[in-house]
């Protein structure tokens, strides 16, 4: 079984999604951790690195949301609370670090900025590996509620009601040919859910194999793909350090030259060399099938091809 969430993830699987970001501007998390601390001192650093990057994963989120997760991770952390030993004095700090994002301008000001800044990348993270989980090998699993967003942290905020009718009507949505925006609805996850799943469930026969699709060009660095056969996935890698390059300007994969959709948009390619860059015009991600029941079969996978009953 392969999946992103479970009932005691830490941190919900899209939190994560936008705190990988971090990764790409390192020197950008520094200065705002450094505003952070200034402006509301905790004397723990690790768990102020912790605090704030779970802060800014799941914003928005409620006071008393954040509040049930500062206090938990620093008692189960141990360093300057425990759960046998509460440190009174340290623990009013963490109201008070978590009462800062919400009313202290500065705070406010910091936290929002790095937030618009990693928001979109992480929402191309998440949707990039959501698809690779859902399509490699492996029987994919999602957890109750995580078809939108799953901005979460630990249990129990985790488990709580899921709003299953707005999920039902985006999806009828879906189901009537809307391609929904990337935004905070999540809209755009449930549509890759929902169509890789559905390939899993009604083209098993597509899922057999697994071997990579090498990326050529100036962003090749930027591409994730496999072949599982007669199913190709395209993710994107990275996407701060692709914008500020230009983009995947001359970056292309190789299919066999036989027509292809891209079940997630129903865009038809003609197969052969591809333009990246026509491929995720819309999504930061496709996921190719062939036409007219014909396969896939990329001259240019050089990996081992791994059969059986797991893969599928």
């Amino acid at each position: 079984m392969t999946t992103l969430s479970t009932h005691d993830t830490k941190r919900g699987e899209d939190v994560r999604a936008r705190i990988t970001v971090i990764a790409e501007i390192p020197a950008e998390w520094e200065a705002t951790l450094d505003t952070l601390r200034t402006n509301v001192p905790l004397g723990d650093g690790p768990l102020e690195n912790l605090l704030w990057q779970a802060v800014v994963g799941s914003w928005p989120a409620s006071r008393e949301r954040l509040g049930a997760y500062a206090l938990k991770a620093a008692r189960e952390s141990g360093t300057s609370t425990t759960w046998n030993a509460p440190d009174a004095v340290f623990e009013a700090k963490l109201d008070h670090l978590i009462d800062a994002a919400f009313d202290d301008p500065a705070v406010t000001a910091a936290l929002t900025d790095f937030v618009e800044r990693v928001r979109k990348a992480g929402w191309s993270n998440s949707l990039s590996a959501k698809l690779v989980q859902l399509t490699m090998p492996g029987a994919p699993d999602v957890y109750q509620g995580s078809e939108l967003w799953e901005t979460s942290l630990v249990d129990p905020d985790n488990r709580r009601p899921v709003d299953y009718a707005v999920r039902r009507g985006i999806l009828a949505r879906i189901d009537d040919g809307w391609l929904p925006p990337v935004d905070e609805s999540g809209a755009a996850k449930l549509l890759v859910t929902s169509r890789a799943l559905r390939q899993r469930r009604d083209a098993p026969e597509r899922f057999f194999r697994h071997a990579p699709v090498p990326a050529f060009g100036a962003a090749a660095e930027h591409l994730l793909a496999f072949d599982r056969g007669d199913a190709v996935t395209v993710a994107t890698r990275l996407p701060l350090g692709l914008a500020a390059a230009g983009g995947w300007r001359d970056t292309t994969i190789v299919l066999a030259a036989i027509p292809v959709t891209d079940v997630l948009t129903g865009q038809r390619f003609s197969g052969g060399t591809l333009l990246v860059s026509d491929l995720l015009r819309r999504y930061p991600v496709a996921l190719l099938v062939p036409d007219q029941g014909q396969g896939i079969e990329s001259p240019i996978v050089t990996g081992p091809i791994v059969t059986g009953k797991a893969d599928r």
